[in-house]
């Protein structure tokens, strides 16, 4: 039943609603200690990405997470609970709070629908602590938001999480509650316009290229040299624009261009935010069931079908690709199995995007009850596709080459449920955006025969695709 008020009280309308929270307000009253409750409502369908336009404050933490060929979009606004850590227990840490905090939820809900229970947001950094200046973004960041609006195939679904304690005013909730579904409903018939309007840009080219190409080239001088056989060098893209970023436009720019990817931002509460359209989901957990992506092994699409597929050939047959792809595959199975799991290698196919194709291979796997989604994420995160092998080596020798903090760039973002069911991705084809400030991230695989012209040119086409979102 979707929720649409009129000028009837809400507690007339929905008296489960009403009984739930009469409920809780005689256990707050027993037990004197405080709670939080998590009531899901199907609203009329609204486009998550204006919710988040309208209703965002920049001063709080907010997410945003679409994927248009999966049909589902959410919002996160506000938080309810929040852990922002540094440190190499990050993980564990973070698995703790969400667990803690699921101890104090009751939640109510009158549909089953897709996001109805409530969802705890993640963005983790690259590397566990930053050898520079302070970062935009703590090496964890793990939220419950306060409002929740998400979509999945054309239903919409509105989550309030809010916390309660022996002062709790049942009123006072609904008529919160009637007043925001009232401001999201009234969205939809005002929904924003987004132009596509470019800003000039100040700097268009990597700030120092023959320096990257050198770095390559010494890259596969020391994996010539040593135990490493691969190592991903990344690079960025600073550029100020003549005003600020728009940061909504630059979204829906996103999810315009790239349909097939997953559409992410992370707002730090101090008005800056990590976007980007990322092509690699690092696992997706649903009723226990894992899929994760080997992804890597690229090449630009072509100009016309024949070109296209000849790129796609040629990747196809590219001893060099296939081995960076194998080196992912191996690095995935292995990992799963340390945890217990028992990988499937499903079948290999080719991820084609606007303007650059992969090797992509699925992997799949039972989860065991005991076994949560952030463990799993630890033990993937760095993938050789974003770090190298051998990981650690390789992690060693990007902190050697690279000149800039990587951030949240090529680190996990997303979701886990009360249910543990979960999604995340790696935070690629990425960029960090600061008022008039963004800078934009890009990386490729180095093993040894690798050509710094043609690392270069993999590096230029990620940040054409970025730069043209920008807004």
């Amino acid at each position: 039943m979707t929720v649409s008020p009129c000028l009837a009280d809400f507690s007339v309308y929905n008296r489960e609603l009403y009984q739930f929270l009469l409920e809780q307000e005689r256990h707050c009253l027993k037990s004197k200690c405080g709670q939080i409750i998590s009531i899901a409502l199907e609203i009329d369908l609204v486009d998550p990405l204006v919710v988040l336009a309208k209703l965002a404050q920049p001063n709080q933490l907010n997410f945003y997470w679409e994927n248009k060929s999966k049909k589902e979009a959410i919002a996160a606004l506000g938080s309810v609970e929040k852990l922002e850590i540094n440190g190499k227990d990050r993980f564990v840490e973070s698995q703790t709070f969400i667990q803690n905090c699921l101890h104090r939820i009751t939640s109510f809900s009158q549909t089953n629908q897709p996001f109805s229970r409530p969802l705890f947001f993640c963005g983790f950094s690259f590397f566990h602590e930053n050898n520079g200046s302070p970062q935009p973004f703590p090496a964890a960041t793990v939220f419950l938001p306060q409002w929740q609006v998400a979509v999945k195939n054309d239903l919409c679904v509105l989550v309030a999480n809010i916390t309660i304690d022996s002062t709790i005013n049942i009123q006072e909730i609904l008529q919160t509650l009637w007043k925001k579904v009232d401001i999201i409903n009234s969205l939809e018939k005002n929904s924003l316009r987004f132009d596509y309007t470019p800003s000039k840009f100040s700097k268009k080219s990597l700030a120092n290229p023959e320096k990257f190409k050198l770095s390559v080239l010494s890259a596969v001088e020391t994996i010539r040299s040593s135990h490493l056989s691969k190592m991903v060098l990344a690079d960025v893209l600073d550029i100020k624009s003549n005003g600020r970023f728009n940061l909504f436009q630059s979204l829906n720019n996103l999810r315009q261009l790239h349909p097939n990817c997953y559409i992410f931002s992370l707002n730090n509460g101090k008005g800056q935010n990590f976007i980007g359209a990322s092509p690699e989901r690092l696992i997706n957990i649903q009723n226990q069931q894992l899929i994760a992506d080997a992804l890597a092994g690229s090449a630009p699409r072509g100009k016309n079908a024949t070109e296209d597929t000849a790129e796609a050939n040629r990747l196809i047959n590219s001893h060099k690709e296939r081995h960076e792809h194998l080196l992912v595959i191996d690095f995935i199975t292995q990992s799963l199995s340390q945890l217990g799991l028992l990988p499937q290698v499903l079948a290999p196919r080719l991820r084609q995007l606007s303007n650059i194709q992969h090797l992509w291979t699925p992997i799949s796997a039972i989860v065991p009850t005991n076994v949560h989604p952030l463990k799993i994420v630890a033990q993937l995160h760095p993938t050789p596709a974003v770090a190298g092998v051998a990981r650690d080596v390789a992690c060693h020798e990007i902190r050697r080459y690279e000149s800039f903090e990587r951030g949240l760039y090529a680190a996990p973002l997303g979701w886990v449920d009360s249910n543990n069911n979960c999604e995340f991705i790696v935070g690629i084809r990425s960029a960090l955006i600061d008022g008039d400030r963004a800078r934009l991230y890009a990386g490729a695989g180095i093993v040894a025969g690798s050509d710094p012209d043609k690392e270069l040119a993999e590096i230029q086409l990620k940040l054409q695709a970025l730069l043209r979102a920008l807004v």
